[in-house]
């Protein structure tokens, strides 16, 4: 205890962390200058505020997180809800959005889920608001078309690639163009139409360029044939390939993603129809792999970094400036990538 008014003295072998005051010795300032610039407070000049950080260096001092967001109002952590990330694209995305929240003073606090149901989707929102965050980025969840379901108010949110009803600030690859390169990409090759193997029924993205291939199909006044689904992975192209390879009509295939377009070609060679000789085929995502599939593969390109970017920045800016968003969808644009697996129809015998 401490005896005559002074303090008792640490324990051997005890340091006591660096505190504000210190900080404030060692670079010359008060503390109220080194509080601004924690806090991250425009009001300091730039020569003080790199002496301050130096110092803060230097003595290894960690601002006290629950003082700062007292005073600011602010936990400088953003939440990220992911479903299914065995799925490349949101895999992709969800690396993106940490990429980009890496290059803010911000941290990322992660919730992934399984199900996408109303319930999973309230447990994931209350789990990240009870550990104390100021936004909050859903990756593909077209769980919020369901009208029932309705988020926390006040709190700020950026959907990828979901959210049909445009509730909520949206960032999303523009689906519609990307599936309309590559169909128009197989008409202008010479083909007379192209089949499509989708992704699964429940998928925003998937529905998205569903939807494109069949219009532009039918502006274009080329025959549509029915759709043949997968799930994403190889393994459902392999085995949808089978169906396909099996109709002497398939001559062009347009494949929702690059691991489906992937098991399709398996199936195309094991029936003995050649790539793109018999069938050609085009993916969608660009997977670092698809420059090295046998045939090397056209597909259409997602630009993930920049997706990731613009939510980021979509969030901060509701987060900095307090006012709710304009329930707007900012598109990112595809681009088609030419390779070898695509090529004009060959000619009758």
């Amino acid at each position: 205890m401490a005896q005559n008014g002074r303090r008792k003295p640490a324990a051997a072998g005890r340091t006591r962390a660096p505190s504000m005051a210190d900080v404030a010795a060692l670079a010359g300032v008060s503390a109220q200058t080194v509080s601004r610039v924690a806090n991250h407070r425009t009001n300091v000049d730039e020569a003080t505020r790199e002496r301050v950080v130096n110092a803060m260096r230097m003595l290894g001092y960690r601002p006290n997180t629950a003082a700062r967001a007292l005073a600011t109002g602010r936990f400088r952590t953003i939440g990220v809800i992911s479903f299914d990330l065995q799925a490349y694209g949101n895999a992709r995305t969800l690396e993106s959005i940490v990429s980009a929240v890496q290059d803010t003073d911000y941290s990322v606090n992660i919730v992934t889920i399984k199900d996408q149901t109303e319930q999973a989707v309230r447990e994931a929102f209350e789990r990240l608001t009870t550990q104390a965050v100021d936004g909050i980025i859903l990756n593909e969840a077209q769980i919020l078309d369901t009208p029932a379901l309705r988020l926390p108010s006040g709190l700020p949110v950026v959907v990828n690639d979901g959210d049909g009803t445009h509730r909520h600030a949206a960032v999303h690859t523009d689906q519609a163009e990307g599936a309309r390169l590559a169909v128009r990409h197989l008409l202008d090759l010479g083909h007379r139409t192209v089949h499509h193997l989708a992704g699964p029924q429940d998928s925003h993205p998937a529905r998205g360029r569903a939807e494109a291939w069949h219009r532009t199909l039918k502006d274009a006044g080329c025959p549509v044939p029915p759709v043949v689904y997968g799930d994403w992975t190889a393994e459902s192209g392999y085995r949808a390939g089978r169906e396909l390879a099996a109709r002497p009509d398939v001559g062009a295939v347009f494949a929702g993603n690059d691991q489906m377009a992937l098991g399709l070609i398996r199936a195309l060679h094991d029936a003995g129809r050649e790539v793109p000789g018999d069938v050609s085929v085009v993916g969608f995502d660009n997977v670092a792999e698809s420059g090295y599939f046998l045939p090397p593969l056209t597909t259409v390109h997602q630009d993930f970094e920049e997706i990731g970017r613009q939510a980021v920045a979509l969030l901060l800016d509701q987060i900095h400036t307090g006012r709710p968003p304009e329930a707007a969808v900012t598109s990112v644009a595809p681009r088609l990538v030419v390779r070898d697996s695509t090529a004009p129809p060959a000619l009758a015998a």
